[in-house]
């Protein structure tokens, strides 16, 4: 398999290093700007395995030639990159697979499907941590259930340190993480599709120790599309962010003081966007390159099997490869996004436009996390 992925930050550079442990790979190629800066995990490979390319992808005619030559397209670009590459590489007759971010774009991924059927190639958007990962596990409790009443979704990137007054550390974009801070969550409320402000709806979610107790929150995109396809046929579906206890207050009033408002405001005669301002004050101190972060998921899907009140759900807690260098964030979304580009190619997901709910068998897709160290567990209750 020949993969191209595009993007050579943390979940683009882990993606790339989990394509390159399996020998059935002949050639990662991993396009950034610019490729100085590669981080260690990277550094043992080398051509004609891994062969860094740096690329502006805005030359679309370069970035066809790159998608010609190879089997699949990872795309671990920002969210604004994932419709384009993906009509790029329907075009190109090549696989295609991305990490999402953005509900509305994913809907116009959607159109792709006849175009994508007739060139026999599959796309998958959504393919990370959350939208992704919790998808998968989200429909395979509802299939295992007569009637799915109440999807709820958990998912948090933290610092296995937290300190005030934040307890956070950055473990992705940080602005994506106002992104979400601040957009509307699509849920699904007696089986219809409302929005409910980001940030509300606190609730205290436990999990084992050391973690302990962390409070939840609507944020929006946790599972992308999936309440519109479930529309009048779950009751209640929603996702929520998992932070450490007294996260939500500091960042709420941050927002509603509108530092994060993009609209730039007069700063003795200077133009200064707020939220430009906030994302390099927060960078500067929630930046921590040695430190380590963990990620908690919990996916709950209560309903009936067999008249019974029955409740499927998974768990995971997933900590810093300190052997690799690896961090939870990269190994669950980076990680995730490889394995997808894998079963694409290997024919294991049909041509056309599909979400991971949709077409990802989630038995193979949890046998490959654990067979890197991410033990995802399943129980069932009632």
């Amino acid at each position: 398999m020949k993969m191209l992925v595009l993007g050579a930050g943390l979940q683009g550079s882990a993606c790339a290093f989990d394509l390159l442990q399996r020998p059935d790979v002949v050639t990662v190629r991993l396009v950034g700007m610019p490729l100085d800066h590669l981080p260690p995990f990277l550094h043992e490979y080398g051509a004609p395995r891994l062969v860094p390319t740096p690329l502006d992808v805005r030359d679309r005619d370069a970035v066809r030639a790159l998608m010609r030559e190879a089997d699949a397209v990872l795309c671990a670009l920002p969210y604004r990159f994932n419709l384009e590459m993906a009509q790029l590489a329907v075009e190109e007759g090549v696989h295609y697979c991305d990490l999402g971010g953005n509900t509305a774009l994913v809907l116009q991924q959607r159109a792709l499907d006849s175009e994508a059927k007739a060139a026999g190639v599959s796309v998958v958007p959504d393919c990370g941590l959350a939208p992704g990962m919790v998808n998968i596990l989200a429909e395979d409790g509802i299939r295992a259930l007569e009637r799915a009443e109440e999807v709820r979704c958990y998912v948090g990137g933290l610092p296995q340190d937290p300190q005030p007054p934040l307890f956070y550390q950055v473990v992705y974009s940080l602005e994506g993480v106002l992104d979400y801070y601040t957009t509307p969550s699509l849920v699904l409320r007696d089986g219809r599709l409302c929005e409910v402000p980001a940030l509300s709806e606190v609730e205290e979610v436990r999990f084992a120790e050391p973690v302990g107790r962390l409070e939840a929150f609507h944020t929006a995109g946790g599972i992308s599309t999936m309440p519109y396809r479930y529309e009048g046929k779950v009751a209640t579906m929603e996702y929520k962010t998992l932070r450490f206890p007294g996260h939500v207050t500091v960042v709420r009033a941050l927002r509603d003081l509108g530092f994060f408002d993009s609209e730039p405001v007069s700063v003795d005669g200077h133009r200064v966007s707020p939220r430009q301002l906030s994302l390099v004050l927060l960078d500067r101190h929630l930046r921590k390159p040695d430190g380590h972060d963990l990620v908690a998921l919990r996916v709950m899907v209560r309903g009936l099997r067999a008249g019974r009140r029955t409740t499927i759900r998974w768990e995971l807690l997933d900590w810093f490869d300190t052997r690799h260098g690896v961090s939870a964030m990269m190994r669950t979304t980076g990680y995730s996004l490889a394995i997808t580009a894998v079963m694409q190619v290997q024919g294991r997901i049909p041509p056309g436009v599909h979400t991971p709910d949709e077409a990802v068998p989630v038995q193979e897709y949890v046998a490959e996390l654990r067979q890197r160290g991410v033990a995802l567990a399943r129980f069932e209750e009632g």
